[in-house]
């Protein structure tokens, strides 16, 4: 049984995308209705983020796009790149706090006082680029996390990104760096159009991107033994300080925005492997950071299961 931490704030809700966007407020609300009304809730200790330091995110991003997303979201309501991602006037405190989860997160597993996290935030992380806003993301917050990690000494990590959704951002920010490896199984040929098995790095970082791509249509069997063959080759080769996951649930065959037909069961299952390889590994530590899914009920009873098996394993 392993002790785990939530971490999530009133600010996220305060993250306006306006009527009808699928990245709304109410994922956080189905979420924390779900954990509430089980047992998980006895389980776990939460935990209130600070916001993130501005050296934080510009260790990740751009000074010049920051200074912009400060300036440009703040005057109201704007579209910050082809359509998807909107902002609100108060979406860079949420987004600012976002990524404070994940620094909060991290550190709470260096000090050993935890070795599972899990951040109920919004907006989400992975697409958001260096220097730009991207699918309904303002802040990378996994990639945040990984380089506050190695600020603290936590030297290698490990990012398993098993949104439907390749994470362009989180691959982009590290595809020339040997100390993060970065690994994604996702709906293929789909949205972002990046994430095909020829990418594998750049430079110094070649071999330490994987890419998983699936077909539509692709189920629970396929993707657990693609989940095992992939981490036992990452394993032989790579070894991690702290493992970090992309946790977006919308990969489940209910989910409106893609086409794969995960149950429940399969992000428990996902969750078994990869906490089985974190102990092996680092000391159990994981870091699990919510990306996307909006199915409610889907999305809820999936993070509820990803919890219970962090807890549990």
């Amino acid at each position: 049984m392993s002790k785990l931490a939530y971490i999530t704030h009133p600010i996220y809700m305060e993250h306006d995308t306006g009527p009808g966007h699928p990245e709304r407020p109410d994922r956080l609300s189905a979420i924390e209705n779900k954990i509430t009304s089980l047992s998980l809730n006895q389980k776990l200790d939460r935990i209130s983020p600070e916001s993130a330091p501005e050296p934080a995110i510009i260790n990740v991003h751009d000074a010049g796009y920051l200074s912009q997303a400060k300036r440009v979201i703040t005057e109201g309501y704007h579209i910050l790149d082809t359509g998807d991602t909107i902002a609100g006037p108060r979406s860079i405190d949420a987004a600012f706090y976002a990524a404070g989860a994940a620094v909060t997160g991290v550190n709470l597993l260096k000090e050993g006082k935890y070795n599972r996290v899990f951040c109920s935030v919004r907006p989400p992380g992975h697409h958001a680029e260096q220097d730009r806003a991207m699918g309904f993301c303002i802040f990378n917050n996994a990639a945040v996390a990984a380089r506050f990690a190695q600020e603290i000494g936590l030297a290698k990590i490990l990012i398993i990104d098993f949104d439907v959704h390749h994470g362009n951002g989180t691959q982009h920010i590290f595809e020339s760096d040997q100390s993060v490896f970065y690994y994604s199984m996702h709906q293929y040929p789909f949205y972002p159009g990046t994430g095909s098995k020829d990418e594998n790095g750049l430079g110094a970082g070649t071999g330490f991107t994987l890419n998983r791509p699936l077909p539509a249509g692709t189920g629970d069997n396929i993707y657990i033994e693609a989940l095992e063959t992939d981490l036992t080759y990452i394993e032989k080769n790579f070894k991690a300080d702290l493992v970090i996951i992309s946790a977006g649930f919308d990969a489940h065959k209910s989910d409106p925005l893609a086409g794969m037909m995960l149950s429940v069961n399969a992000y428990w299952k996902f969750t078994e492997i990869i906490s089985r390889y974190a102990w092996r590994q680092c000391q159990g530590r994981i870091l699990s950071l919510l990306e996307g899914g909006y199915h409610l009920p889907a999305l809820s009873d999936s993070v509820a299961a990803h919890i219970d098996s962090l807890i549990k394993h």
